[in-house]
């Protein structure tokens, strides 16, 4: 069974503890921390808070409607929470959540990731990779996100053969060098296209990890400590799995995305593999959740863990179970666990 889900640095202290924030007051002004700690993005002297707010599940796509005022809310809260990374893409909610970012966040205080190269509307639907089609995307994403210079800028799950033919990397370079983008990078479907990522040069890379899924960041974490890649780490609960709630007889429907990821048997060894991960619950780790979470935190190659909540409530547990200050998880229970995930068959 595959702990892959290809399917959708260091800069940070190695504790994780917060560094000094950019732009503080003159002397003798009072200082004002920022609510969430902060970890240098990549290669770029700046800071980006250490939680990030991803918006696929907001957008509906994922796991089915969310109402549009909690979607609000939720955005409002994390920016209220000192979140000041947003992730998204062109295609969630046929392009609204790049407009709804764009309308809500200040753009001296509030970074957004969209991606790109992803084309569901056409008929079929398809990835395209060519500079006319990603040129065409990209103005389209800066329209509606409504900036004149764009944050960042990811391909959305480009197969290697896409990234080294070298026209999607060469629009978005140019983009950086004329002014209207700041980082370009690729939101990976593979361990290879993470490696073809780090050849040409990205910025920023996407990829999942959390605690069933480790090999790809693990794999590449020499290269990516030596070129200062920022990492974005999407899927911490494997989408949901690793909050620990389900039975074994869970089903979802069928407008929710985990229907088609898992069979009910594979869904079934998943949760059997949670025992594992159970002996980091305790003292103030909580739930397996903040366990999970934790996990993703303690890697000082981690730039910023997106989130994916779809309520206010979900948004304020994850924020309070990321813990107050490292360490995020006991070095004894770190040390124990690649032996107890090798023993159900995830590899690490």
């Amino acid at each position: 069974m595959s702990d892959g889900d290809g399917k959708e640095a260091p800069g940070g202290s190695d504790d994780g503890a917060p560094t000094e924030v950019v732009g503080r007051p003159a002397a003798g002004a009072p200082i004002e921390e920022p609510k969430l700690r902060r970890r240098p993005f990549g290669r770029a002297e700046e800071l980006v808070s250490e939680l990030s707010l991803g918006t696929w599940g907001l957008s509906g796509d994922a796991y089915g409607p969310v109402y549009h005022k909690e979607v609000d809310r939720v955005i409002d809260k994390a920016i209220d929470h000192g979140i000041t990374l947003f992730e998204t893409a062109d295609t969630y909610g046929e392009g609204s959540m790049e407009r709804k970012l764009g309308e809500r966040l200040d753009a001296d205080e509030h970074k957004i990731v969209t991606k790109i190269g992803t084309f569901l509307l056409e008929d079929p639907p398809r990835k395209k990779f060519d500079e006319a089609s990603l040129a065409e995307a990209f103005d389209k994403s800066q329209e509606r996100i409504g900036r004149d210079r764009l944050d960042v800028v990811l391909l959305h799950n480009p197969s290697v053969k896409a990234i080294e033919a070298g026209e999607a990397t060469a629009l978005l370079k140019r983009k950086v060098k004329d002014g209207a983008l700041r980082y370009w990078g690729v939101s990976c479907g593979s361990p290879e296209v993470v490696e073809a990522a780090l050849e040409a040069g990205a910025d920023v890379i996407e990829l999942p990890y959390n605690l069933f899924h480790q090999g790809w960041l693990h794999g590449m974490a020499d290269e990516i400590a030596s070129s200062d890649t920022a990492v974005l780490a999407r899927s911490v609960l494997f989408h949901g799995l690793l909050a620990g709630h389900w039975a074994r007889t869970k089903v979802f429907f069928d407008n929710d995305h985990r229907s088609k990821r898992w069979t009910k048997d594979e869904l079934k060894y998943r949760l059997a593999q949670l025992p594992a991960v159970r002996q980091l619950v305790g003292g103030d780790v909580l739930t397996l959740r903040a366990a999970a979470l934790r996990f993703v935190l303690a890697n000082g190659l981690v730039t910023s863990a997106v989130l994916g909540p779809r309520s206010v409530t979900q948004l304020n547990q994850l924020v309070s179970e990321a813990g107050k200050e490292p360490p995020y998880l006991p070095d004894e229970a770190l040390a124990s666990l690649p032996e107890r995930l090798r023993a159900v068959g995830v590899e690490v």
